[in-house]
């Protein structure tokens, strides 16, 4: 069978979506009933740093395209701030958006903390009592509209909180889900069970995408601990037009590189029930070794995010926010497409 990897098209130069002025990650993108391509996306102010600030500073926006491959321009803030006394009401990260019937479905990141939102005059430091709060309060959520352009409707509570004791006991976030056409939802998510944790990701599962989600396993559904490695930014999908079988795919990253074979790279795993997973062989999912359509190839610093177009049950493009890196601190970032040939499986 041809891999996850192989599928993989140059990526097109220019495509995706930047800002100018701002930190630009985590792309999802969904056709809308106008019949152009809305990418759901995270931003903040460039004039402050990229780490530690995503996590204090991000808002959610919406970009538009005539085309997958872009490039997106800005059209609005989504979830902008709304009070330190929501769950979301400081910053939110880590869109991914889905349909179901007549139904958008925004799942997201959200996080609240003490004092004023970071500005370039008041930069968070690390270790603060700031960052601490907005780590350990980061919780999954989620937004639905009728429209791509909203309103949108967000919950007064996550529909995911930790569990005390637990190996995800600090805080929910990266949800990936697989909404099915009866409204049912397979979550996958990223945890840890205290600050400096391994990262990992588990599962859950609510019988209606506005219902109670219930975790299907009490531990996570990889664990890498005899080397240490660990994982995160999970995309999940089922098999259904793609000729591969059916059941589900996931890729996600790899964090140290000794699951796939590269640092940062992608690993691609199938599950005939979501729960109970492989990892394919080969592993790799996609590269941050770029090549673009004009003949060039590039290292890209970073590629993390990785979120899927599917169309009519077939994944068409993968997104993936990018960095370029300047001593060991990013430079710039965007949100980056590659084409996929038809016809995954491996």
């Amino acid at each position: 069978m041809t891999s996850f990897y192989d599928k993989l098209m140059p990526a097109p130069k220019g495509g995706g979506f930047a800002m100018k002025g701002y930190w630009v990650w985590c792309g999802s993108v969904i056709q809308g009933d106008d019949g152009k391509y809305h990418m759901f996306a995270s931003r903040w102010p460039k004039n402050i740093s990229f780490a530690p600030h995503w996590l204090t500073n991000s808002e959610i926006v919406r970009a538009v395209s005539d085309t997958p491959e872009g490039p997106y321009e800005f059209a609005e803030v989504v979830l902008p701030v709304r009070g330190e006394g929501y769950w979301d009401g400081k910053m939110t990260h880590n869109p991914t958006i889905h349909r179901c019937g007549d139904k958008f479905l925004l799942y997201y990141t959200g996080t609240t903390y003490e004092g004023n939102i970071p500005t370039a005059d008041d930069p968070v430091q690390p270790g603060s009592e700031r960052q601490v709060q907005a780590h350990a309060n980061q919780r999954v959520g989620l937004a639905v509209a009728s429209s791509v352009a909203g309103p949108w409707e967000r919950m007064d509570q996550s529909i995911l909180p930790p569990r005390t004791g637990k190996w995800d006991a600090l805080m929910t976030t990266n949800p990936a889900p697989c909404v099915h056409p009866d409204g049912s939802v397979l979550l996958i998510y990223k945890a840890v069970g205290f600050r400096g944790d391994l990262l990992r990701v588990g599962v859950a599962k609510a019988d209606h995408y506005l219902g109670l989600y219930e975790r299907l396993a009490d531990e996570p559904i990889f664990r890498f601990d005899e080397t240490e490695d660990h994982v995160e930014d999970a995309y999940v999908w089922h098999s259904d037009s793609d000729g591969s079988g059916g059941g589900y795919q996931l890729i996600m990253k790899d964090m140290k590189g000794g699951i796939c074979g590269e640092r940062g790279g992608g690993i691609h795993a199938r599950s005939a029930d979501g729960v109970h997973w492989s990892i394919s062989d080969p592993a790799l999912a996609y590269s941050r070794t770029i090549h673009w359509n004009d003949g060039s190839t590039t290292l890209q610093s970073r590629l993390e995010r990785p979120q899927l177009l599917i169309e009519n049950g077939v994944p068409t493009h993968l997104f993936a926010a990018t960095s370029i890196d300047g001593d060991r601190k990013a430079i710039d970032t965007w949100n980056m497409v590659i084409p996929i040939r038809k016809g995954i499986s491996g």
